[in-house]
């Protein structure tokens, strides 16, 4: 697991929106796996950027998101689609075709949720996988208890999640279920990217690096993937004994240098 420290949001945004368009470079017909949230805002207004500069090309790619609620329309105005369109789908040209988010308004949620898992398989699968991490450890909308093992699939939202969405739908509840990425789906993935920033994440952030594996905090699962990079600012971080070390190897968020 490579951990990178930046100074700041913004500069951990930027670096992980260029690990996404080096992927995009170095394969333009790859599978991206993109996320939702206040965090990856940033991220995607700096790809954006990059791609109206002509430094990212979006053309062959194709993408799957983790997630959707359960009975949301991809046009009701709190949808994981309607956050996708505003912040990357609209201002870039990956095609609308292969841009893919689970059907939180499918008529069978279970049936919708292997159909997903499928497509991702008949893809060739994800080449790179963006996440961030909830508060209680959760990646993607895997709850505390999920199963290590588990695959695309509706899961029952936490109240502290459900509380965390309030404001999107207002003043309509929050839906209680979503379709989601399981961990095992994610840990197939070649490579994952993970954002974390801000003080509030701290204490996840420390438990998923250094602490033991568990159901409890389902991002700890990522220890076992093959190629993971947390990508960090200095509020994000600060929980993390071992912090001389990861700055020792990649200086300043850097490559890890072998001279």
């Amino acid at each position: 697991m490579k951990v990178l420290i930046l100074p700041d949001a913004t500069l951990a945004a930027d670096r992980v929106a260029g690990i996404l368009a080096h992927t995009l470079a170095q394969d333009s017909g790859t599978v991206l796996g993109l996320a939702t949230g206040e965090t990856m805002r940033p991220v995607y207004a700096r790809l954006v950027a990059l791609y109206r500069s002509g430094l990212a090309d979006f053309a062959g790619a194709t993408s799957f998101n983790l997630d959707e609620y359960v009975g949301v329309a991809p046009d009701h105005p709190a949808s994981f689609a309607t956050f996708m369109r505003q912040a990357l789908f609209d201002h870039v040209n990956l095609p609308n075709a292969r841009a893919h988010l689970p059907r939180g308004d499918a008529p069978d949620p279970v049936a919708e949720a292997a159909r997903y898992e499928a497509a991702i398989a008949a893809a060739g699968g994800i080449e790179l996988q963006l996440l961030g991490i909830g508060q209680n450890g959760h990646i993607a909308l895997n709850e505390p208890t999920s199963s290590l093992g588990s695959r695309t699939r509706v899961k029952t939202l936490t109240e502290t999640t459900r509380l965390a969405n309030t404001r999107a739908f207002s003043p309509q509840p929050v839906p209680r279920h979503a379709i989601t990425m399981g961990i095992a789906t994610i840990l197939e993935t070649r490579g994952c990217v993970l954002l974390a920033t801000g003080a509030s994440k701290a204490t996840a952030v420390a438990r998923m690096i250094e602490g033991p594996l568990g159901a409890d905090c389902p991002a700890t699962a990522l220890q076992m993937h093959r190629a993971v990079s947390v990508v960090l600012d200095e509020d994000a971080a600060r929980d993390l004994k071992l912090r001389n070390y990861y700055e020792t190897v990649h200086p300043s968020g850097g490559e890890a240098r072998l001279d």
